[in-house]
């Protein structure tokens, strides 16, 4: 929920006590009781979408992760084929593939 959504939804809860208030039927300390639980019900609601939020960003920043490493993979077999095909292409042997030793 963006800072918008947040101040629109407090804005909201503001407005429903106070005209809840206003027209309650019940006495004020029914009333401060219901206003309490309402607004408790209203912060675990905050809670569990930040925490849903927060789960959603972390499995969209593991996909990232995993397609980032499988498009690495992809350009260094990419790589390797070209330098193959460029070997094979003038005439020269194939050479295996290094490993970090000079040839």
């Amino acid at each position: 929920m963006d800072k918008g959504g947040l101040s629109s939804f407090l804005l909201g809860l503001g407005v429903g006590v106070g005209i809840g208030m206003l027209l309650a039927p019940k006495s004020g300390e029914e009333t401060r009781e219901f206003i309490k639980t309402k607004a408790g019900e209203g912060g675990e609601y905050l809670k569990q979408r930040s925490e849903d939020f927060r789960q959603t960003a972390a499995d969209w920043v593991d996909k990232g992760k995993e397609a980032l490493g499988r498009q690495r993979d992809n350009l260094t077999d990419a790589m390797e084929a070209g330098r193959q095909a460029y070997r094979e292409t003038v005439g020269q042997p194939p050479q295996p593939p290094s490993e970090g030793m000079p040839h």
